[in-house]
């Protein structure tokens, strides 16, 4: 009867490792969803960002041809002047004017020029920018759809883990049953394994000799004192997944009926 119970929750540690596994694997896909969602949202903000000092460089640029022509336009009358004046006085005081004209448009065509590469400058970047937001919104539109497909393909794994987990479950004793659920999501997928020479295989300590011994009657459901996992006797012979590669030979040597297990 107990073996029935074993091979049940043995079957069922499979059935639930991988649902276990899949589940996790759902909740990391928005993970990676979000860091595409981050980038392309400070992208989308440094653009923003960069138009705003864009116009606040054309305003600049519009002032500074304003000013530029306003000091073009004074040169230009205080040029006109110099026909008619008549004293040295008048001559030195519009001279002074003049050059104080062409100084500031001199001036501001270095502004302008200064102004004028910043602006070519943003729009390269903000045209680079625009590229990737394009890009990125295209990598996210294909990864949500691919998101869908895996998401949908799990679901219906999922669906039908637990088909298999009810056609399993039946019988069992539910508190060893919630129990057994906790240490497969807690110990990598392990919850129940086979005693070897007194260790237990899950966790590789010494077991107690009498409660080896009680793990080898098998007539009650025994955790492992160390690591909780839930534990069965399995002879050598029987213990494929843990033989050692020349261990094979033993069945060559040894018959089952020569076997005491209660030397």
């Amino acid at each position: 009867m107990m073996q029935e119970v074993f091979e049940k929750l043995k079957t069922l540690q499979d059935i639930l490792s991988e649902k276990y596994e899949i589940e996790r694997e759902i909740e990391e896909i928005p993970k990676a969803l979000n860091t595409k969602k981050e980038l392309l949202t400070r992208l989308k903000k440094s653009y923003l960002e960069k138009n705003k000092v864009l116009e606040e460089t054309k305003e600049r640029l519009k002032h500074l041809k304003f000013l530029l022509d306003e000091a073009e336009t004074q040169r230009e009358g205080y040029e006109k002047q110099m026909d008619v004046i008549s004293t040295q006085r008048e001559y030195e005081a519009l001279d002074k004017e003049i050059k104080t004209a062409s100084d500031k448009a001199t001036q501001f065509r270095k502004d302008l020029i200064r102004e004028e590469k910043e602006r070519d400058d943003i729009i390269f970047s903000l045209e680079q920018e625009e590229s990737m937001i394009n890009e990125q919104e295209k990598e996210l539109e294909e990864e949500l759809e691919k998101i869908k497909e895996q998401s949908t393909a799990k679901e219906e794994l999922l669906q039908d883990l637990a088909r298999q987990e009810q056609e399993i479950i039946p019988g069992l004793d539910e508190e060893i049953l919630f129990k057994f659920e906790r240490i497969i999501k807690n110990k990598s997928g392990l919850g129940i394994v086979p005693v070897k020479d007194s260790i237990c295989t899950g966790c590789h300590m010494m077991l107690p000799a009498q409660f080896e011994n009680s793990v080898r009657k098998g007539e009650d459901i025994l955790f492992c004192p160390y690591c909780s996992r839930i534990l069965y006797y399995e002879d050598d012979l029987n213990q494929d997944a843990f033989n050692d590669e020349d261990s094979g030979s033993l069945a060559d040597l040894v018959s089952e009926d020569e076997i005491n297990f209660d030397d």
